[in-house]
């Protein structure tokens, strides 16, 4: 979807295909087919957009065909589906029994990430639709916080370089501007938005920024205008937002709001959980971690990273951070110029959910999906911009 912000620029909204996880290119396409076209004319639209995640096996296969890379952009016009953003935090396997800290792998000190996310950035010069010049790919927050030193500091730091350089040469030869964003989320060694200014202000130019998950930044009980205000202070761009909600329990302490909490601890995804303290901070790196014993001081609000439907919060004792993501929204693009043209719903936890709110049917997950985009639709209606066809 396509909105007009009262600057006269144009905002676009996706949801990212991570949630139909598909690891070939015959995956990729199906996913078209069998989800996204669906969810379009759920919505009624002429025009859809997605947030494309294509794993190192369908990245490869487009990069080494031109007639498959022709093919892919074709089935997108010929669906009406357009994609401005690719995800390229999941390198492969996402839709695996088990993801939990393979999500993380590999990361910005292995040469294969800096290949991967090359490939990404050229694939996304021939996907854009013809009237869009400017792409994004959001990335993983350098890597998962253990085992970071200062030399695998300053190999990720190379690799960002030498991306950025790929990029400037990109423009040269394509006329398309593609941006990185480095998405900070709990547990890595960019946790929060104000971990991104150090290393991003260290490298040249403007290619790379951040991605402002509002999830993530409700976990880690940022405040939107306090975080967005210090990016901004830095000169730190912000390429790409990702609209999700995570899991908030207000009084942890009490027997009903564990067992409700516990019915969301489930074995595919990490669930990091956070609690704010005098003291700061403090986390675990999972939900049944926290659940288990004393791991957290349970006397102030826990916050799970759980993606939670954004028009469904879950029922008390439990509800969602949906309230931040709108406050995120409002600094984002509410304001005299947006702070980011992409916005990309990220609800990939689905099939996650507690057996009674899975989506039993594929039509049913369409049908959440559109519910998602419309909510978003009317958040930014209400924040002054202009739906357009």
């Amino acid at each position: 979807m396509r909105f007009r912000h009262p600057d006269g620029s144009t905002v676009h909204v996706a949801y990212c295909t991570n949630v139909h996880p598909a690891e070939t290119l015959d995956g990729v396409l199906a996913q078209l087919r069998d989800h996204c076209e669906p969810v379009r004319k759920c919505l009624g639209r002429d025009r859809l957009g997605i947030g494309l995640w294509l794993a190192k096996g369908a990245a490869r296969a487009l990069i080494s065909d031109p007639v498959a890379l022709r093919k892919l952009r074709a089935e997108l016009d010929r669906r009406g589906l357009e994609a401005v953003t690719l995800n390229g935090f999941p390198y492969e396997g996402f839709g695996a029994e088990e993801v939990k800290y393979r999500v993380y792998r590999p990361d910005w000190t292995d040469p294969v990430r800096l290949a991967h996310t090359t490939d990404l950035a050229r694939l996304l010069t021939a996907l854009l639709p013809d009237d869009v010049t400017e792409g994004t790919v959001s990335t993983l927050p350098l890597a998962w916080r253990t085992d970071f030193d200062e030399h695998a500091a300053a190999t990720a730091r190379a690799a960002l370089t030498t991306l950025s350089g790929r990029l400037d040469a990109l423009e040269e030869l394509t006329g398309k501007s593609i941006r990185i964003a480095l998405e900070p989320e709990p547990g890595c060694t960019v946790e929060t938005t104000a971990d991104a200014i150090g290393p991003l202000t260290a490298l040249p130019g403007d290619r790379i920024g951040v991605c402002v998950d509002t999830c993530h930044l409700a976990t880690s009980f940022e405040d939107p205008g306090t975080a967005l205000a210090a990016l901004e202070a830095a000169g730190v761009g912000i390429p790409k937002a990702q609209l999700s909600a995570a899991l908030h329990a207000e009084e942890p302490r009490r027997p009903e709001v564990r067992d409700a909490l516990a019915a969301f601890a489930e074995p595919r995804f990490l669930h990091q959980t956070r609690t704010l303290t005098p003291d700061g901070l403090r986390g675990t790196d999972d939900l049944g971690e926290a659940l288990a014993g004393d791991a957290l001081p349970d006397d102030a609000p826990w916050r799970a990273h759980f993606h939670v439907p954004l028009h469904a919060p879950p029922a008390p004792p439990l509800t969602s951070t949906l309230h931040v993501l709108q406050e995120a929204l409002a600094h984002l693009v509410g304001g005299e110029r947006p702070r980011t043209r992409h916005l990309e719903v990220e609800t990939y936890t689905w099939q996650a959910l507690p057996p009674g709110l899975r989506p039993r049917t594929r039509t049913q997950l369409v049908e959440g999906i559109a519910a998602e985009l419309t909510l978003a639709r009317d958040l930014l209606i209400g924040l002054g911009l202009k739906e357009l066809p």
